[in-house]
């Protein structure tokens, strides 16, 4: 007999379904890892194996963080990067990063994918491009599974330094030949093609700044043979953007379409320099984008023109970025500064706080080529994430408890499920001892940092 689970009388349940119906006294019911119903309370079924009193609460979609850095969370804020733009930021970090082992990427996704969880956020993408001393991408895997986050995990790869023109240092690059042989090797290791996927391999070479040509069509080729998706990367600011002219001849966007970078499985992070020719070719080809505001503010890269990318039928999704350059893994934040982001650079009416909230959701699941997740509805994964209306932040803007998720500030999930099991209760995640692995976190990103 499936499990079941019962999630009922919720001030609001936010489904974003095709009618994006809001139910006042909404619920939903769930069987293993799948939703059968969803409606008001009182047309769903009265018991389940467990059932969930969500009064006072606002339920939302899981959301779904399509750019992220998971390693980066041990070098937050670190003094000498800190008013770096890309480029001089990089250069810094680099070195410290050469430092890194298995034991640390474990440890920092699990701490990245807490903080996910813990604002609501249920299926998640890690761009992890950097292998010292024996790292693999199998490390993050495994943490992952055992955090219970479902995970799109992205074989970067970085083979073009300094020596050869690119940004890193010739010691953090790898020989193409094996960048594609292992990406090969996790995509028959790894990959779940299925519906409801908890893992998903994505072949993803760094940047432009970083790779080759020759890698970027080769890992095309690839990818595509195995029907993976392909992520990376691009125009994120002026200096970016100055690096393809220079090197290649081309635009940011020419040099992804020569290469065969675009489609409805590729998607490319930042795009702040775009351009309109490229936001029209994407907008075309169905090629997505991780937005990522607060990294791109941290960095003085810009403002990415969402609202045009939108209005061209650009998928656009939201990223955190790197916990080193943004310094949070807040999803909710996350959608709050792109709400925001979008008014200072074009009007008030340039984003609404739905809108944001559709991104993070639907805008995220069509951005990682999924079609189980992003709205509650039968047959979806059963991922969703409830917020307590009681709390602080909301006091005074419960005439629109939808609205104010986004323009409150960013609350802490109360409950968080994925894949119907409850991976976050009462503001505290169940898969994970948070206390002990702060700790050790803390300790590994000072032995990182320092050298010692």
């Amino acid at each position: 007999m499936p499990k079941t689970l019962l999630a009922r009388n919720a001030a609001v349940l936010v489904t974003m379904d095709d009618d994006r119906r809001e139910i006042r006294g909404g619920g939903l019911y769930v069987e293993d890892n799948r939703i059968v119903a969803v409606g008001p309370s009182g047309t769903l079924p009265e018991t389940a194996d467990e059932v969930i009193d969500l009064g006072g609460h606002v339920v939302v979609p899981g959301l779904v963080n399509t750019h992220h850095h998971m390693y980066q969370s041990l070098t937050r804020a670190v003094p000498a990067a800190a008013d770096a733009e890309l480029f001089g930021w990089l250069k810094t970090l680099y070195p410290i990063w050469g430092r890194l082992t298995p034991e640390m990427i474990a440890v920092s996704t699990k701490t990245a994918m807490a903080e996910l969880m813990l604002s609501g956020c249920t299926t998640t993408s890690d761009h992890l491009y950097v292998f010292p001393n024996g790292c693999r991408l199998d490390d993050s895997i495994a943490a992952a599974r055992e955090v219970g986050m479902r995970f799109h995990a992205s074989r970067g790869a970085m083979s073009v330094g300094e020596s050869d023109g690119g940004l890193p240092p010739d010691a953090l690059v790898e020989k193409e030949a094996d960048i594609l042989a292992d990406t090969r090797r996790v995509i028959e290791a790894f990959h779940d093609p299925a519906r409801h996927a908890m893992t998903r391999i994505v072949a993803a070479p760094c940047s432009p700044f970083s790779v080759s040509r020759d890698l970027m069509r080769e890992t095309a080729h690839l990818a595509r043979a195995y029907g993976v998706s392909m992520h990376t990367h691009l125009a994120e600011n002026d200096n970016d953007v100055a690096y393809s002219r220079e090197r290649f001849g081309l635009t940011p966007a020419e040099y992804a379409e020569d290469l065969g970078w675009v489609g409805p499985d590729v998607w490319h992070a930042h795009c702040v320099k775009l351009g309109e020719a490229g936001i029209k070719l994407f907008g075309r080809t169905g090629t997505g984008v991780a937005h990522c505001p607060c990294s791109n503010m941290r960095l003085a890269s810009g403002i990415a023109p969402i609202r045009t990318m939108r209005c061209e039928g650009v998928p656009v999704g939201l990223g955190v970025d790197g916990s080193a350059s943004n310094d949070s893994g807040h999803l909710l934040a996350e959608a709050r500064q792109a709400l925001l982001l979008q008014r200072v650079g074009y009007g008030p009416s340039a984003l609404t706080a739905r809108e944001a909230l559709e991104i993070a959701t639907r805008g995220g699941a069509r951005v990682l080529g999924r079609d189980d997740i992003g709205h509650l509805a039968p047959g979806m994964s059963a991922d969703f994430a409830a917020f307590d209306l009681r709390d602080l932040a909301f006091a005074g803007a419960l005439s629109d408890p939808v609205g104010a998720l986004l323009f409150c500030a960013p609350a802490r999930a109360a409950l968080t499920v994925i894949d119907g099991r409850v991976v976050v209760r009462e503001g505290r995640p169940t898969t994970i001892d948070l206390p002990v692995l702060v700790e050790r976190h803390n300790r590994l990103s000072e032995t990182l940092i320092s050298g010692g």
